[in-house]
């Protein structure tokens, strides 16, 4: 149902476990404050450099490729029929391989600057790993990405490089968090739509006479609840999320769900409450939960840190001249080939250095 707030798309990612965007935009470096310049002069394989980092066409292709069959592998080729505001799918997903596969050339840029390096153990793992990932593959898969074991392991070093960085830049990242600020509380709830979904799954909002159906749909529910009723099975009789319970703190719930739950005791129930989704019934089944409140202070040191890191990499980012083969970049694609269904790129590298 989407009740939850959706956290502003962070610009890291990958090894540290946030989500990227160093080459978003690349094309003119609009709202990033890079100078991005176009040129000549690259090598014949060579995709982008930034500064003295350079990525080439085998790299990029292990990351695009995996992320190609991860998605196939949920929904099927046809999702590559998708688009969203006239930009394919595949062409977002092309962004996304590149974006990632920049942040961790910049971020290992970073560990240059700030002599972070891989000891001998973790050299020894990224070599590992790439033996492992390597042996993987088939012919077809090989000769379609063109890449060989010596790059899968520059691909694992230089992740394993970024994760250190990452952990080198929060090192002092640790702030005492109270039970009040990470207070986890635990609902439930009947939800009365006040909108529809198009064929493209877009929401349409109800017409006027239909908003005031649904309401005295809520207030029918609402009298039962208040009246002693069963709430399970109001909520079965009435509610059109298809998730009846939710544990969640501070700041996590859209604003006018979140504070009518807040201000609820244990057991008590809400009046009609109503935000983008509908009109909502709330009943508070415990007003702090211990479990969760602890794993929502882990949640929020780790928020503290990436924001921290965020500020740095910015800053830093914010510095360097990124070069786009564009006439190059233009040409890449997705392998479209029976034999090619690497997706474990990613999960190889976890079994190693275990994040």
């Amino acid at each position: 149902m989407g009740l939850r707030k959706r956290k502003k798309l962070a610009v890291y990612i990958l090894a540290a476990g946030m989500i990227a965007g160093a080459f978003t935009g690349c094309g003119n470096g609009e709202g990033f404050g890079t100078k991005v310049v176009l040129t000549t002069g690259f090598d014949k394989d060579e995709i982008f450099r930034i500064e003295t980092s350079s990525c080439k066409l085998p790299e990029l292709m292990v990351y695009l490729t995996t992320i190609q069959n991860r998605y196939e592998s949920v929904y099927g080729r046809e999702i590559w029929e998708t688009k969203a505001d006239g930009v394919t799918l595949e062409e977002n997903v092309k962004n996304i391989a590149l974006a990632q596969i920049a942040q961790i050339k910049t971020m290992n840029l970073m560990a240059e600057k700030y002599e972070v390096e891989l000891d001998e153990e973790e050299r020894a793992l990224a070599e590992n790993a790439a033996k492992a990932y390597f042996d993987t593959l088939g012919e077809q898969e090989i000769e379609k990405m063109g890449v060989n074991e010596k790059t899968v392991k520059s691909l694992y070093t230089e992740l394993a490089r970024a994760e250190k960085m990452y952990q080198y830049t929060i090192k002092d990242i640790n702030p005492e968090i109270s039970d009040d600020e990470a207070r986890t509380i635990t609902v439930q709830h009947i939800l009365i739509k006040t909108y529809t979904l198009d064929d493209a799954g877009k929401k349409i909002a109800y017409t006027e006479e239909a908003k005031q159906e649904a309401f005295r749909t809520a207030r029918e529910a609402f009298t039962l609840a208040k009246e002693g009723e069963d709430f399970d099975a109001l909520i079965r009789r009435y509610s059109e999320d298809d998730k009846a319970t939710y544990s969640f703190g501070k700041g996590e719930m859209e604003e006018a769900f979140e504070t009518a739950a807040f201000n609820l005791g244990t057991g008590e129930i809400s009046d009609i409450v109503e935000t983008e989704f509908g009109y909502h019934i709330i009943k508070c089944i415990n007003t702090f939960d211990r479990e969760e409140t602890d794993a929502n202070k882990i949640k929020i040191v780790e928020q503290r840190q990436e924001e921290a890191f965020g500020q740095e990499y910015d800053a830093y980012v914010a510095t360097l001249t990124r070069n786009l083969n564009e006439e190059l970049w233009d040409t890449v694609n997705f392998i479209h080939d029976e034999a090619v269904t690497t997706q474990n790129f990613f999960e190889v590298y976890a079994q190693y250095f275990g994040v």
